[in-house]
């Protein structure tokens, strides 16, 4: 099977799930095979289903000031902070052709994001309670999903270098007693987002036993204006 890799550098969050439901729409009419977004936001909180402003830890005018938007999105899953630093993967798949299964869809994403982390001697491992990825305590992935018609929209962010602050506003999916960490944090420097990238499309390829094949800037980009 192929998938399409797009890379799109930072993206305001409007635009990208604008695109994401169009291109979801376009996989489930078969018009395009399974594809995989790969960008930045700027400074965003995403509230999921399960999620309330309760575990928001500032004010709307805080946010405001500091110009991080909000959105409540159809994804599972409780508050997430999104930012410059990040790498945010969007996958358009059709999970029919994947055994319709959601949790094995899951636990291939972690898998990639776990692979991913070992290759900058990072040992992170999954939560058999939450989606997502966790240093001990500290969660470094996060993912959040929703499936119509078999087709995924959302998907996962890795924390590469962005500002922790940030997260500090939040309870990081829900979780009241615990932070989010990053691949910087962790290793004591600053690790760059291409090397971070590459290691995670080649696990990707891996875990999901599929070619990837980079699809024109242009064409996505064409679909939001």
């Amino acid at each position: 099977m192929i998938c399409l890799v797009y890379k799109l550098e930072l993206v305001e969050y409007g635009k990208a799930y604008e695109l994401q439901r169009k291109l979801h729409r376009k996989r489930i009419n078969g018009e395009i095979p399974d594809t995989l977004l790969l960008l930045e936001h700027p400074p965003t909180l995403t509230i999921g289903r399960s999620g309330s402003m309760e575990n928001v830890l500032v004010s709307k005018d805080k946010l405001a000031d500091e110009g991080i938007a909000l959105f409540f999105i159809e994804r599972g899953g409780d508050v997430t902070f999104h930012g410059p630093g990040q790498i945010v993967g969007y996958p358009l798949m059709d999970l029919s052709l994947r055994g319709k299964d959601i949790q094995r869809y899951v636990h291939d994403i972690e898998e990639v994001l776990k692979r991913t982390l070992k290759d900058f001697s990072i040992a992170a491992a999954r939560d058999e309670s939450h989606a997502g990825v966790w240093v001990g305590n500290e969660e470094i992935a996060a993912i959040g999903l929703s499936v119509r018609k078999w087709v995924t929209m959302h998907g996962f962010d890795l924390n590469v270098n962005p500002n922790l602050e940030h997260f500090s506003y939040i309870n990081p999916c829900g979780f009241p007693d615990r932070r989010a960490t990053s691949i910087s944090q962790v290793l004591g420097h600053v690790v760059a987002m291409d090397e971070v990238t590459d290691r995670l499309l080649a696990h990707f390829k891996e875990v999901f036993d599929i070619t990837m094949k980079a699809g024109p800037v242009e064409d996505v980009r064409s679909l939001v204006g």
